[in-house]
């Protein structure tokens, strides 16, 4: 006859509840890690000691499961906007330096929003924060979603391309001091005088200053277009 610890040792051991809350909880340890670039649904079910199905019960796709995985990732970029309301350019710096920061750190999920577009609450509300920033500079209607529209761009582009570069070197606390460019540029005076020349400064230049680089000339750039806006609306009142 078996006895209790006989029964508990052969008893089939019980699987963890899921939700999607935990799910995505683990799909980002997965994404923290070094040298991953992918997150496999076999990998989060070993993870949560589940069946890798049991993931689709509460993702309908892959592609769901990373859009969700994405979404928690602008939230935390968001969260850490801090500055008041009226000071909208230092509220879009803070936000474009926390997608750099975030996704650089989780490089597995941020390489995503090359591709992929989430519609849940983060990009809703990221959207919202950035038109909101920019309707200050006195921008409205079609010109203020082109601008909105050319820094969203490029943030997401820009810094997914850096966390794709983090996540092929293993590289993930290089935020600050990674090279922009990362080659020597062999060449010559004679075969190209212009690199040539500034060959130091540009294997000087780092992700992040040219990253901010471009960021700060487009906020510029919608700075002035709604000064051109505010003006046209005062000549015309």
């Amino acid at each position: 006859m078996k006895t209790v610890d006989d029964k508990q040792r052969t008893a089939p051991k019980e699987r963890a509840r899921l939700d999607a809350d935990s799910i995505i909880e683990a799909g980002l340890r997965i994404a923290a890690q070094p040298g991953t670039t992918t997150i496999s649904v076999r990998e989060l079910g070993a993870m949560l000691d589940a069946a890798p199905t049991a993931i689709y019960r509460h993702f309908r796709s892959k592609e769901g499961l990373m859009q969700a995985l994405l979404d928690r990732l602008i939230s935390m970029c968001i969260e850490q906007v801090t500055a008041p309301q009226e000071a909208w350019r230092e509220r879009l710096t803070q936000l474009c330096a926390a997608t750099l920061d975030v996704f650089s750190d989780y490089p597995a999920v941020g390489l995503e929003a090359i591709v992929l577009s989430t519609e849940g609450p983060g990009e809703l509300d990221t959207i919202e924060l950035m038109l909101g920033a920019y309707a200050q500079t006195g921008l409205e209607g079609t010109e203020l979603v082109r601008h909105y529209a050319a820094l969203s761009t490029y943030v997401l582009s820009f810094a997914a391309g850096i966390a794709r570069a983090r996540s092929i070197s293993h590289d993930m606390h290089a935020h600050d001091s990674a090279p922009w460019w990362g080659r020597t540029l062999p060449v010559t005076a004679a075969s190209h005088p212009q690199i040539a020349a500034l060959r130091e400064e540009l294997i000087a230049l780092t992700d992040r200053e040219i990253y901010f680089l471009g960021i700060n000339e487009l906020m510029d750039s919608a700075e002035r277009a709604g000064a051109r806006a505010r003006e046209r609306a005062a000549a015309s009142a």
